[in-house]
């Protein structure tokens, strides 16, 4: 099931629905979970999102938001991803109030570097903390945190050894992988089920009424502030 939701980055904006359904089976066990995509500009950040919902490679997207839905079958049990994409922050402001909010609606976080581009590996000890401040307290098990270095197909443009990115996670008690989203699925395809594998050992609550009316509060509830401040 895919549920795409686009909203234009301005204090006014319009909501678009597109809705995929598909007849659930009773007899598989099943649970959703919310996730966040974070990283720099031009990362990867939505082709790794998109790959995985259609294992297709667009090359360049516009400046949209939007939460897409997809389940996904791992050893006979069955999880529903929320995935929550959106363009990069260019302002502190920002930062502290929308994302804050964003990362209290996830459940697990997958945060996207460039292996050419060195800035955007060295932002992350930054967020990785800032999403770990933001759910301190909340459960006392580990918050899943995914970091994954994208572009592995440019490697003749390596800024950053798959060496330091394993370093990395390890330092800050993250899963790592190393992919390509431009040359093919399996990459994407491993991250979501490595995070699958985590919600099914911390067994999240289950959620109700999540549905468009819940991802559509959850969304508004993030761009009040910008309405707010536009005015």
């Amino acid at each position: 099931m895919v549920l795409r939701f686009p909203l234009r980055r301005s204090a006014s904006f319009t909501l678009e629905c597109r809705t995929l359904f598909e007849t659930p089976d009773p007899t598989i066990l099943t649970m959703e979970a919310n996730v966040l995509v974070m990283g720099a500009e031009n990362v990867g950040k939505s082709a790794l999102t998109v790959r995985f919902l259609t294992q297709r490679f667009i090359g360049e997207y516009g400046d949209l938001e939007s939460i897409y839905s997809r389940s996904l079958d791992v050893e006979g049990r069955k999880i529903l991803f929320h995935i929550w994409d959106f363009p990069s922050s260019h302002g502190q402001a920002d930062q502290d109030s929308t994302e804050e909010k964003r990362i209290q609606w996830a459940d697990g976080f997958i945060l996207v570097y460039s292996i050419c581009d060195r800035a955007s590996f060295h932002v992350l000890p930054t967020k990785v903390q800032f999403i770990k401040v933001a759910k301190e307290g909340q459960s006392p098990e580990k918050v899943p945190i995914v970091i994954v270095g994208n572009k592995r197909d440019l490697g003749h443009h390596r800024a950053v050894s798959i060496e330091e990115g394993r370093l990395l996670a390890l330092t800050l008690n993250c899963d790592f992988y190393e992919v390509s989203a431009a040359e093919a699925s399996h990459g994407a395809l491993m991250v979501f089920q490595g995070l699958a594998q985590h919600f099914w050992q911390a067994r999240l609550p289950p959620r109700r009424g999540i549905g468009i009316r819940g991802i559509v509060k959850s969304m508004s509830a993030v761009f009040a502030r910008k309405r707010t401040d536009s005015f």
